[in-house]
């Protein structure tokens, strides 16, 4: 059987595999899903890829699959592994989180001002796959970005360098590597926060996703599935956001929930409104990211457990004690009889509002001399119009439209800027979110119309 397109999503714990037909015809069609496990511990990350591609074949009926293009998105041995490092928190270092965290990154460390030894250390034993160096209006502050670019350059070890700071420094940055030999590593980009209170982080944010491409060295295997892979392949929440934002354009705003076994994922697209925009304290972008570690609901479900607490999961389920110890003693990563169900729907809500409400910004009150002024601070979702639901949990589990709509109903008080109760729900059904957003890259047309089916929005 021959197809056109391959997409492989190579994650920490599952590799799975999705095949395309009718690229370029203007009918794309999705047409099967393969998966296995992802064997980053066997050493290769090629054998979990060969073993999705036989599961797919059985899913398909065939005994022989060819493909046009392997493309493929990755967050194996942890995914993208960044530092970054600004000069005021507030302002360039969280531009520059930003701008990974959008890119599909996960950020091990930010640091505000000059690097000390302390966090020499800490960047040593991170090892990051990409370091971010920002700091500096354009033409203003200099000194803290180029004395973090020498201590960087004098790592003894090879990592590719973002520089995204004043534009006066890139000559003086680009001769600190020179004279350590490491030119061919540093990249330089737009500034990220080149006038106060004004972001510009898409720049940076394509260019951590060229550089993933180029230095895939972060899991076993990986540089020979780069020589396999013909098209991109880029961090698979960085996937995922491609695919909101390419969404985001065709509908209207809004926000991508992923719900995964050790993280939560929002990724929102949105100007927000003209209101809360008057009285933001400081600007946000468009496309948003967060992922918040404590809030898997396999590797972390007793940490979701124990924000709930015991108690309450009782009452609210109907257990009793010895049924939920049961339950929580033989937790597996997909649920199996009712009661495991229930409980994971239970934790799955959880881990979605609080998720919503960590990424929502909110009302502020200051005092001056005039009085009181309330301002706004943070995200603004109040214009959200849709709520889309990716991942295993938000996919798969019956009460996944009635999780999704707790993120409006838990606004009770009205202090958080989230979506009202008009926002509509949808759902990737097929669960292709990141493989489109990774084939939207040379195929929009293509896998905006494959969302839309996956969604079930076509005409």
């Amino acid at each position: 059987m021959k197809v056109d397109i391959l997409v492989a999503e190579i994650g920490s714990t599952t590799t799975v595999v999705n095949a395309f037909k009718g690229i370029g015809t203007g009918s794309p069609a999705f047409i099967g899903q393969g998966q296995g496990p992802t064997t980053v511990l066997e050493g290769d990350v090629n054998i979990g890829l060969a073993r999705a591609i036989e599961d797919l074949k059985g899913s398909l009926g065939v005994d022989e699959l060819s493909y046009d293009k392997l493309m493929a998105t990755s967050s194996a041995a942890g995914g993208l592994k960044m530092t970054v490092h600004g000069l005021v928190y507030d302002m360039t270092a969280k531009a520059a989180k930003e701008a990974a965290l959008g890119a599909g990154a996960n950020i091990h460390l930010v640091t505000a001002g000059r690097i000390r030894p302390g966090d020499i250390k800490k960047i040593e034993a991170i090892h990051p796959n990409i370091i971010l160096i920002a700091g500096g209006v354009d033409y203003g502050e200099r000194d803290t970005a180029l004395a973090n670019a020498e201590k960087i350059a004098a790592l003894d070890f090879d990592v590719p360098v973002i520089y995204a700071g004043n534009v006066e420094n890139q000559e003086e940055v680009r001769l600190i590597f020179a004279q350590k030999g490491k030119s061919d590593y540093l990249f330089i980009v737009e500034n990220v926060y080149p006038k106060i209170d004004e972001l510009n982080v898409e720049p940076t944010r394509r260019v951590i996703q060229e550089v993933f491409e180029r230095h895939i060295i972060h899991a076993p295997g990986m540089e020979r599935v780069k020589d396999l892979v013909s098209g991109h392949i880029i961090p698979t929440p960085g996937a995922v956001m491609e695919a909101s934002k390419l969404l985001k354009a065709h509908i209207g705003d809004l926000i991508t929930v992923d719900v995964g076994g050790a993280t939560t994922d929002i990724h929102s697209v949105t100007e927000g409104s003209e209101e809360i925009s008057r009285i933001l304290i400081s600007p946000e972008p468009t496309a948003k990211r967060t992922v918040e570690g404590d809030l898997g609901v396999y590797i972390n479900a007793r940490n979701i457990i124990d924000m709930v607490g015991r108690e309450r999961i009782m009452k609210t389920l109907g257990f009793d004690e010895e049924t939920l110890e049961k339950l929580i003693e033989d937790y597996a990563p997909i649920p199996r009889s009712p009661e495991e169900f229930k409980l994971v729907e239970l934790l799955t809500k959880e881990a979605v509002v609080i998720s919503a409400h960590r990424h929502a910004g909110g009302f502020r009150d200051l005092y001056g001399g005039s009085g009181k002024k309330t301002y706004a601070q943070g995200k603004d979702l109040t214009g959200i119009r849709f709520i889309v639901g990716t991942g295993g949990a938000c996919t798969r589990l019956p009460d996944r439209v009635n999780i999704l709509k707790e993120i409006a109903r838990s606004n009770i008080q009205g202090a958080k800027l989230l979506p009202t109760d008009e926002v509509k729900i949808l759902i990737d059904n097929h669960y292709i979110m990141a493989s489109l957003g990774v084939l939207g890259l040379e195929n929009p047309e293509d896998a905006l119309l494959l969302l839309e089916q996956s969604l079930g929005m076509e005409e």
